[in-house]
């Protein structure tokens, strides 16, 4: 089998309003009228006027020129920095009147003018500000959750995923516990708790909202019955609760500062249940004998394959130097989860969010729901604008529905996996339409105006979330919940 690839580049590009502001600063700074400083350059002054007012780009030439002509640099002509206090009322208003939230108004635009004072500019700023403000608030949680998430995507991906501080602690208080080698114990979690002055404590009436509850001052970590099917994530979810205490964490400022605490307390989760030392030397292994297979990696430290898959992303790229993605896709093909640094091509929104994305048809992740068994994993060679991947996937099932999760690497990286001999290939052109998400002309032609579907709403996107400190956590429930059991 073959690689495809292909690839992309940018261009800059310069602010031509605040441009023209400096143009025109340093043009009336040396005295110049229009047609003076275009006589000088040898341009006409109603092109030089056109320039200033941010409808023509210059050539790099007359840039020149007429750096020269006004006794500056062509770099102090394309500074960002607007010239002056006025300049940048002017810049501002006019960027203000071709938002979104000025258009839904219907009313003219303002035309400054030099009878327009600063004073009155600042006033109509300030009532733009407000409009935009108020629209802000009112998208503020959807919005700004998707900003934040996508910000902290970018930031991991950059550091391949990998947190060697918290690498450190982990390993520093496994060995205070007594842990070497093998699945992590219920009893030595329970141990590590100890050792922070902590309790572990089972009930059945955990508020809805919360997956655990530390009542710090009678050092308890509330969490669900230790019967729930699937309990072997209540290890998880203890040193979830042990991770606030040891990294510090203080009530969260703001919706990225909560996503970072979320995503470090799952860090140091996922390095206690599967250590990096012996994590690393099990990967190492696997990789000389071209035999890595995530089922293994799960089974040997007794993990959900979730948990296992997501490890991989820690220590395959910093310490194997493979890039790889991983994938959790909802059974209607929306992505859950995600991280990849090996530019897989992924769907976005207008703010680079990811999740909640529908990824391409032809992906493992959505097609391994179609296979007659789906108790094994599902291997798969995609072709994709971005090059050729190799994909093992498990699919699963809960309360929620189906899903599945994907664990991919180059074509190069392949040679290492179990399943690299499959005959399994697709071919992938998203985000071109044309690829899976636009019907056929045929097919679009028979059915036009013969069909109307009733669409499913999903009734949680109408769900508002509680307010608190802690997003999506009703404070409410959880003091009457520490009330109630503070007696017992």
């Amino acid at each position: 089998m073959a690689p495809a690839t292909s690839g992309a580049a940018s261009t800059p590009h310069i602010e031509l309003k605040t441009l023209g502001h400096r143009i025109r600063h340093h043009r009336l700074a040396r005295g110049y009228t229009l047609d003076a400083l275009g006589d000088a350059v040898g341009v006409a002054g109603s092109q030089l006027s056109l320039i200033e007012n941010g409808k023509r780009e210059p050539k790099l030439t007359l840039l020149q020129k007429i750096a020269e002509a006004t006794g500056v640099s062509v770099t102090d002509l394309i500074s960002s920095e607007p010239p002056n206090r006025r300049a940048a009322l002017e810049i501002e208003l006019e960027r203000a009147q071709q938002s979104p939230s000025f258009a839904q108004l219907s009313i003219p635009a303002i035309k400054v003018t030099k009878g327009i004072s600063d004073d009155t500019l600042e006033s109509i700023l300030g009532l733009h500000n407000e409009l935009q403000r108020r629209d802000r608030e009112a998208n503020a949680t959807p919005e700004e959750a998707r900003r934040a998430n996508t910000e902290l995507r970018r930031k991991m991906r950059a550091l391949n995923n990998y947190l060697p501080d918290i690498e450190d602690l982990a390993e520093k208080q496994l060995a205070a516990a007594g842990h070497q080698a093998g699945a992590l114990t219920h009893r030595t979690v329970s141990i590590m708790a100890e050792q922070l002055g902590f309790d572990l404590i089972y009930v059945n009436d955990l508020p809805r909202s919360t997956r655990s509850i530390t009542d710090l001052e009678n050092g308890r970590i509330y969490l669900p019955p230790a019967s729930i099917p699937g309990g072997h994530g209540l290890r998880s979810m203890a040193l979830q609760a042990m991770a606030h205490r040891l990294l510090g964490h203080q009530p969260p400022t703001s919706y990225a500062d909560f996503l970072q605490q979320r995503l470090e307390i799952n860090y140091y989760a996922a390095c206690c249940l599967i250590p990096q030392g012996n994590g690393v030397r099990f990967l190492q292994q696997a990789k000389k004998d071209r035999n890595i297979a995530v089922e293994d990696f799960r089974d040997a430290f007794g993990v959900t394959h979730e948990a296992a898959s997501m490890r991989m992303t820690n220590l395959m790229t910093e310490h194997l130097g493979m890039p790889l993605h991983f994938l959790r896709v909802g059974g209607q093909g929306q992505i859950e989860r995600v991280y990849e640094n090996d530019a897989l091509p992924l769907p976005q929104d207008v703010t680079g969010a990811v999740e909640g994305q529908i990824v391409c048809q032809k992906f493992s992740a959505r097609n391994a729901f179609e296979q007659q068994n789906r108790t094994t994993e599902h291997y798969q060679y995609t072709d994709t604008p971005g090059g050729t991947f190799w994909c093992a996937t498990q699919t699963g099932t809960h309360d929620g529905g189906d899903f599945s999760i994907t664990v991919g690497v180059p074509f190069d990286d392949a040679k290492f996996w179990r399943g690299r001999e499959t005959p399994s290939r697709a071919v992938s052109t998203c985000p071109d339409e044309t690829c899976c998400r636009r019907p056929s002309a045929d097919i679009t032609e028979r059915w036009r105006g013969r069909a109307w579907p009733s669409a499913r709403v999903h009734t949680h996107i109408f769900s508002p979330l509680p307010r608190g400190n802690f997003p999506g956590v009703s404070e409410s429930d959880v003091f009457e919940f520490l009330e109630k059991h503070a007696e017992s």
